[in-house]
């Protein structure tokens, strides 16, 4: 006969939990030493039960996950034979980063099965008849293509337009009236995070980012098709893993009020914000738990940034390596086996509805200022993000959040001069923008710089 488990236990509520914790705390205060406030304004508790979940999220996570690689088309036979290359290494979809519209799109897909190969398409320009060439070039072609246009990102990443608001918003407008692809628009959060700012504040803006382009095409929504997000993953492991949660959880119920799909589609890949120079082999771990976050969050697919990218250019090695993470990841630690495998975690449940909350505070609070552009254009956004990152560098530049290797158990041995291949840091360009653009700029650059500087 059977017995349920544990029965002759009694039920303990959270109340009698926390009176246990207060009597081995000895006097000490409970909200001192067991509470800990995050910068994302979060106060994260020592126990989570039940009681801390009045309702576990509805969300629609995918079924699998893909692992994709990032491909800049600087040579288009190079491009198409690396493609082609990692493809039977494991990737499973490709994402070109394409600066030129001359580039031969015959060339670059040669031999690639574009029917079950996912295939993402950012391009370093706005163009309506390259767009045009493409949809030529895929006429009668079954393909799984999606577009990463994103006129307002590029605007918040550059301070200036492609060509002009009106011009911009005209090409456009011409690519989505003469486009049929699965996705169009892709909304860069991963700027936000890697600028600097808090979990809310990137979740907010990013829902922000995306109702101007569903506000735009209001009259015609759905012919934007799938909205795509591009997720950073950052350095708080169950934190990231709830706020890619969260972020579905927020679209969905913005698309409702458009009428539209509630599903949007997520390609994560890990933060550059806590990327080091010195000790770069951490990055492997960092990288490591960054995807995992991405993976457990739901994405869709998920890109794994070299450990030597921030210092090396494009390299087999470095480029193998972090594929290969995500194929442990996928077939030896069973990633594929389970969606939404983070679904009733007390603790991530807990997280998801705090961060959608607090996001949702910021969104309205933009949207009351007359909506994400008109903020950006006054310096609203850059000034709120600048003033986050400037706290999480504070706590990097007093040691109190720590980069192995670089703040914290340095090797003084270490020399990096010599292997540099690209400039690490932030690069100043001074020039006419209409705006002060978003900057993206790793915790470390400081004093790596000082490093290098007495090597």
């Amino acid at each position: 006969m059977s017995q349920a488990l544990f029965q002759e236990f009694d039920e303990v509520s959270a109340k009698e939990w926390k009176q246990k914790i207060q009597f081995d705390l000895k006097g000490a205060d409970y909200n001192e030493k067991l509470i800990y406030n995050s910068r994302d304004g979060i106060s994260i508790k020592p126990f989570y039960n039940a009681e801390d979940v009045k309702e576990p999220a509805n969300i629609d996570s995918p079924s699998q996950w893909n692992i994709c690689e990032k491909i800049y088309v600087a040579s288009v036979e190079k491009s198409n034979k690396r493609a082609r290359k990692v493809l039977e290494k494991g990737a499973e979809s490709l994402w070109f980063i394409i600066p030129s519209e001359e580039t031969d799109l015959e060339a670059l897909f040669n031999n690639i099965d574009l029917s079950s190969t996912p295939i993402y398409l950012a391009f370093e320009f706005l163009a309506d008849s390259f767009v045009d060439k493409l949809n030529l070039f895929l006429k009668d072609k079954d393909h799984h293509i999606k577009l990463q246009i994103d006129i307002i990102g590029n605007l918040a990443r550059s301070g200036n337009w492609y060509h002009n608001l009106k011009e911009d918003h005209a090409i456009l407008d011409k690519i989505v009236s003469k486009s049929s692809y699965s996705s169009i628009i892709s909304i860069d959060s991963g700027l936000y995070q890697n600028a600097g700012a808090t979990i809310p504040q990137e979740l907010a803006y990013a829902l922000a980012h995306a109702n101007e382009y569903l506000n735009h095409f209001s009259e015609d929504v759905t012919r934007l098709g799938e909205m795509q997000f591009l997720v950073a993953s950052g350095t708080n492991y169950f934190f990231e893993i709830a706020k890619l949660r969260a972020l579905r959880l927020l679209y969905a119920s913005l698309a409702v009020e458009y009428g539209i799909s509630e599903t949007c589609h997520i390609l994560a890949q890990p933060t550059k914000r806590d990327k080091t120079l010195y000790d770069y082999n951490v990055n492997l771990l960092r990288t490591t738990t960054q995807s995992m976050s991405a993976v457990l969050g739901g994405a869709n697919a998920v890109y794994n940034l070299p450990y030597d990218a921030i210092y090396h250019k494009n390299n087999e090695f470095g480029d193998r390596i972090a594929r290969n993470q995500l194929l442990v990841l996928k077939n030896e630690s069973y990633f594929d086996k389970v969606s939404n495998a983070a679904e009733g975690a007390y603790y991530i449940e807990s997280l998801t509805a705090q961060f959608a909350e607090k996001a949702l505070e910021i969104f309205k609070e933009i949207e009351n200022g007359g909506g994400f552009l008109k903020q950006l254009k006054e310096g609203i956004i850059q000034r709120k993000i600048a003033e986050s990152a400037s706290k999480e560098q504070e706590l990097f530049d007093t040691g109190k959040l720590i980069l192995i290797g670089t703040n914290k158990f340095k090797n003084p041995e270490d020399r990096m001069k010599q292997d540099l291949e690209l400039y690490p840091f932030l690069k100043m360009d001074p020039r006419k923008t209409l705006l002060q653009p978003i900057l993206e700029r790793r915790l470390a650059e400081k004093l790596e710089k000082e490093r290098i500087a007495s090597e």
